[in-house]
């Protein structure tokens, strides 16, 4: 059950001739009559002919020896000998069904290979470049129009400042909200639907429609020296995050529940605050983009405006823990879900961690604090963070966190991609649960399934 057809032979041919008087040796293989395919099996028969009884005691000891070390290292390893219980089973058989169990191995292996693409299959998250895309196409939050051949261009301040020389100057001379900037591109041969292109390109690294003035040299380098040569969107997405330069929004947490849906009261209320641009957050999370497009409905939005203060969004804590925030953020800005944000920098301490140590609990696992990221993503319908946590349950699937892992993705609001994970090492390391403590705490769903699985890896002692 579950063998691997790599392990075994994929052609057998017999084996004919040779002194009768001298050493014949047949491992796995038989001897065939020039009639047909009757055999007499030779299966390990060693003839050593005449000897001294010095060497032979010699040659006796070096194999014990060398019997006690294989012994050992499979002790060690816990394998059986795979290959000598295939030559043991096929010293007998006639060398087409041999190679039609081959056949069938290597069919298995196939399946088992598809099985396995199947189970890591899950929907596409949608990247930085594509909510950047759609930020452009539907103009979320946007603080300054730029107009040019007669025709208004609505974009973000923070953006076209992190990825263009030239805008972060342009931009610089007019920081009033919905300034209305008239362009003069000295570049000969701009048209809008071009200009429309260069914006495009600033906001995703794609300039978005094919248009033979793009393959020409001598009008990308005149571009390239009046608006200057951006980095990749990633790196200044990342300078973005890091310097928050024209921030309009900041995030505060509270655990007073009525404080938050009043979206005001005492500061002393409230703890500290992290900085953010509206483009970005509503561009990557539903749950930000309806909450400031209700921000804007209830007029809250022109209050801010007026008094030119940046928007606050005020968290309950209890649903989206403060020291979660940061990463949070850095995968809105980077695609990156990074868990060691978590421990860079003393925790001003969270209402979760301050329960926790109340309760007694030791500090969270990497998995675990996966775990509890994955609902908060779910919760603000951020993909890309819950895959990205998805990713790490996954890698720190062992031994150890199998019986957890499986209880978590086994839930409701666990991961059915996680559970596939875990399923697919329950039968990959079946031998290894079955001699362990693991075994034990399995559940009896969960061993059902592994061991009606067509792919479990198992072996006899």
């Amino acid at each position: 059950m579950g063998a691997n057809a790599s392990n075994y032979p994929h052609s057998c041919s017999p084996r004919v001739g040779g002194n009768s008087q001298a050493q014949q040796t047949f491992i796995g293989t038989s001897s065939y009559s020039q009639q047909g395919y009757g055999c007499e099996s030779k299966l390990y028969s060693l003839d050593h002919g005449h000897e001294k009884p010095q060497d032979k005691k010699k040659r006796t000891s070096g194999l014990a020896t060398l019997k006690k070390k294989f012994i050992k290292r499979r002790k060690s390893n816990r394998s059986a000998d795979h290959a000598k219980q295939m030559r043991e089973l096929l010293s007998g058989w006639d060398v087409r069904d041999v190679n039609a169990l081959v056949e069938e191995y290597e069919g298995t292996s196939a399946l088992k290979e598809l099985s396995l693409q199947a189970s890591l299959a899950r929907p596409e998250a949608r990247t930085l470049q594509k909510d950047m895309a759609d930020l452009y196409e539907y103009k979320y939050c946007t603080d300054v129009d730029l107009i040019f051949q007669e025709t208004c261009f609505p974009v973000h301040r923070a953006i076209l400042a992190a990825r263009c020389p030239f805008f972060k100057t342009l931009l610089s001379s007019s920081p009033e909200y919905g300034a209305e900037i008239i362009m003069d591109i000295s570049t000969a041969g701009i048209d809008m639907p071009m200009f429309s292109a260069l914006l495009h390109y600033l906001y995703t690294g794609e300039f978005g429609m094919e248009d033979s003035r793009f393959q020409n040299v001598d009008i990308l380098v005149q571009l390239s020296e009046e608006f200057g040569t951006p980095n990749s969107l990633d790196v200044d997405m990342r300078g973005l995050f890091d310097y928050m330069c024209y921030y309009d929004v900041v995030l505060s947490f509270s655990s007073d529940s009525e404080l938050v849906e009043a979206f005001g009261g005492n500061q002393n209320c409230l703890d500290e605050e992290l900085k953010a641009h509206k483009a970005i957050i509503s561009a990557r999370s539903p749950f930000f983009r309806n909450l400031l497009q209700r921000r804007i409905r209830t007029g809250e939005e022109i209050t801010d405006r007026t008094l030119r203060t940046p928007t606050r969004i005020i968290l309950d804590e209890s649903i989206i823990p403060k020291k979660y925030a940061k990463v949070i953020l850095h995968c809105m800005y980077t695609d990156v879900v990074d868990l060691s944000v978590l421990h860079c920098s003393p925790s001003v301490g969270s209402l979760s961690e301050v329960q926790a140590l109340v309760a007694g609990k030791p500090n969270m696992t990497r998995a675990e604090e996966a775990m509890e990221l994955y609902h908060i993503a779910l919760f603000l319908e951020f993909n890309m963070l819950a895959q990205g946590c998805e990713d790490i349950i996954a890698e720190s699937i062992s031994l150890d966190t199998l019986i957890a892992i499986l209880k978590w993705s086994s839930h409701p609001y666990g991961s059915k991609w996680v559970h596939r994970q875990a399923l697919h090492f329950l039968c990959e390391e079946f031998s290894q649960v079955m001699t362990s403590d693991v075994f034990y705490e399995l559940s009896k769903d969960h061993l059902l399934t592994a061991i009606q699985s067509d792919y479990l890896q198992s072996q006899t002692y």
